[in-house]
């Protein structure tokens, strides 16, 4: 279990050897790196330029957040290796944000593990984005589509 939110940029290259430097356990890696988007669609069709975006959170709350994120993987799914790095501050266009990489036997429980901490991490992190466009500054959150890609990971009562 690794979990870091940090405002510098990280080394995807690095990140994935130290994951997975001496675990011959893992037969699969899935890795999703989020960046931050120079359009911003709105409403499926509409589009505002960004020219940066703020990302704040609460230092120890953010990150028992996504540590609790990343045990429900875990409980979900046979994992050897995770790993959550997630930035801070301001970042401009084609900056990276995220990066998320499950290592597991099998290529399937990796590939649905990454997929669901991005959805719960896009909807369930304690960030708060405010986004710099030509327009002035405005505060975003989650879209319906993000909603949508979360709500299928709930568990059935």
């Amino acid at each position: 279990m690794s979990v870091r939110v940090q405002e510098a940029d990280f080394d995807v290259g690095a990140e994935l050897s130290h994951l997975t430097d001496g675990n011959k356990r893992i037969g699969g890696l899935a890795v999703f790196v989020g960046l931050v988007r120079e359009m911003h669609v709105r409403e499926g069709y509409h589009r505002d330029r960004v020219d940066a975006m703020t990302l704040e959170h609460y230092p120890g709350m953010t990150e028992r957040a996504l540590e609790e994120i990343e045990a429900e993987a875990r409980q979900r799914w046979p994992l050897e290796a995770t790993l959550i790095v997630h930035r801070y501050g301001r970042l401009e266009a084609g900056d990276r944000i995220v990066l998320v990489a499950v290592g597991s036997p099998h290529r399937e429980a990796a590939f649905e593990a990454c997929e669901f901490l991005v959805d719960w991490l896009k909807t369930k992190a304690p960030f708060w984005k405010l986004e710099e466009t030509p327009a002035g500054e405005k505060w975003v959150g989650a879209h319906v589509g993000d909603d949508a890609a979360a709500a299928r990971w709930e568990k059935k009562s």
